[in-house]
């Protein structure tokens, strides 16, 4: 194998993984802090996809409509926590699992109506749309390095804002002990509306961004959820810093899977998940 084909999986698996981490960030978040199994994360990535393809023909600007398209997927997530998920606090995860079932229902419902049930693409904007010489034959997309990129600072903001900022410290705070946080006056369901808005926005903006390389179709997001609690599980339940470490390795795993071994790719990533979990059962990062 050339060097220049290693380089290409390597990078093609290290931007899986970061577009990973931003779903799986989300989903770590929603569970660590507000201790809630939410399966319409995969939904919400779904939405932030079709809001790219409505916008971006819309206003006929990549950019412009992401700007749009980011505070519309928080403000979804606010509702859904403020009339949804704000009665499940107190319950049980199979009542957490059956609402968010059910909301996974009535998103693709609503999808269907709005939107069809047709294939869409998305166009890589002319700014992004060039190649980088690697070798005589071979060239790498600018566009997949602009995901890597993105990624990588949503990842670095948010360990500075968990690790360094008064905010950070009250949702770390919120997690671990909310009754206390709760009698130093802050009002922790602010934080918790907060935090589930961050995470739905987080989820679609990688929907948005994954949208010209992967199309926008009817149940994008089943998949995804999958791979995105695989991640979690890896890191460890709650840990961003784990969801970081394995979403990597999952992305890479994934990546060079399909390349060695194609007729068990599908299973390299469980098989990946299995050997941590037996020798670290609570993931990387509990």
């Amino acid at each position: 194998m050339e060097l220049s084909t290693i380089l290409i999986q390597t990078l093609n698996g290290l931007q899986y993984g970061l577009l990973l981490f931003l779903i799986a960030s989300g989903l770590t978040l929603i569970f660590g802090i507000m201790h809630i199994i939410n399966l319409a994360h995969g939904a919400l990535y779904m939405v932030g996809a079709y809001l790219m393809y409505w916008l971006s023909g819309l206003v006929d600007n990549f950019f412009i409509a992401i700007v749009l398209a980011v505070p519309l997927a928080a403000l979804l997530g606010v509702l859904i926590e403020r009339f949804l998920i704000q009665a499940l606090y107190k319950r049980e995860h199979l009542d957490q699992v059956l609402m968010t079932f059910g909301l996974i229902m009535v998103i693709d419902s609503l999808r269907s109506i709005i939107w069809g049930n047709d294939v869409h693409s998305v166009a890589i904007p002319a700014l992004l749309s060039g190649s980088i010489q690697l070798t005589e034959t071979l060239d790498y997309p600018v566009y997949r390095l602009f995901i890597s990129a993105v990624c990588a600072a949503i990842a670095l903001a948010m360990y500075l804002i968990l690790q360094r900022t008064r905010l950070g410290m009250i949702i770390r705070g919120g997690s671990s002990n909310r009754e206390m946080v709760q009698g130093l006056g802050i009002n922790i369901r602010v934080i918790y509306t907060l935090v589930f808005a961050a995470g739905a926005a987080l989820t679609a903006f990688a929907g948005m961004i994954a949208a010209p390389v992967s199309s926008v179709y009817p149940g994008m997001g089943n998949q995804i959820l999958i791979i995105a609690f695989v991640v979690v599980v890896i890191g460890g339940l709650g840990s961003i810093r784990g969801a970081f470490l394995g979403a990597l390795l999952v992305g890479l795993t994934a990546t060079w899977g399909a390349v060695l071994v194609p007729q068990y790719a599908g299973m390299a990533v469980y098989v990946l998940m299995a050997v941590v979990l037996l020798f670290k059962p609570r993931g990387l990062f509990a």
